[in-house]
């Protein structure tokens, strides 16, 4: 069974990118995967520390980067959010040996479409930034957009499997 007809939304700035992510991370629960996809600096971390403030997740929620992969424990009980970024990861294999747990937490993947494995559902978030627009400083892994120009981001949430038949922002 596939999901709801995808959502495109147009968000005007960081706030509400950040607001984008609370609205959803009120929504999920532990076993639930997020890929998203997006140029540097289009808004991923940003929606990610959203999702994590709508967890009730402690943070910072940073850009994992580096490390690969965040847990951020619950502050109320609920799920863990796993933040992950794929990039650098060459397959499923490599993921593996990171012992994400799937069903206990949930994950947001950057860069994971193609990396990582789909369950029965999961949600697929695209961002688009304008183009020709003032990128990034240089070795910058994720922009802080108060270090660009404020553009516009297209958004599009797309809820994948039974679990979101009926739509991932209600």
């Amino acid at each position: 069974m596939s999901g709801a007809v995808p959502v495109t939304l147009r968000i005007a700035d960081p706030d509400a990118m950040h607001e984008l992510g609370v609205r959803l991370g009120g929504r999920l629960r532990a076993g639930d995967l997020v890929l998203l996809t997006g140029p540097l600096g289009a808004g991923k971390t940003t929606l990610t520390r959203g999702i994590g403030e709508g967890l009730g997740v402690r943070g910072p929620v940073q850009s994992p980067t580096f490390v690969l992969a965040r847990t951020h424990p619950s502050l109320s009980g609920g799920a863990p959010l796993v933040h992950v970024d794929a990039y650098r990861l060459g397959g499923a294999d490599e993921l593996d040996d990171l012992d994400i747990d799937f069903e206990g937490a949930v994950v947001v993947a950057e860069w994971g479409s193609g990396v990582v494995d789909r369950p029965g559902s999961w949600i697929e978030i695209v961002i688009e930034r304008p183009v020709g627009g003032r990128l990034p400083a240089e070795g910058a892994v994720e922009a802080d957009w108060s270090e660009v120009a404020v553009e516009a981001r297209v958004v599009t949430v797309a809820g994948h499997g039974s679990r979101w038949s009926e739509g991932v922002l209600q």
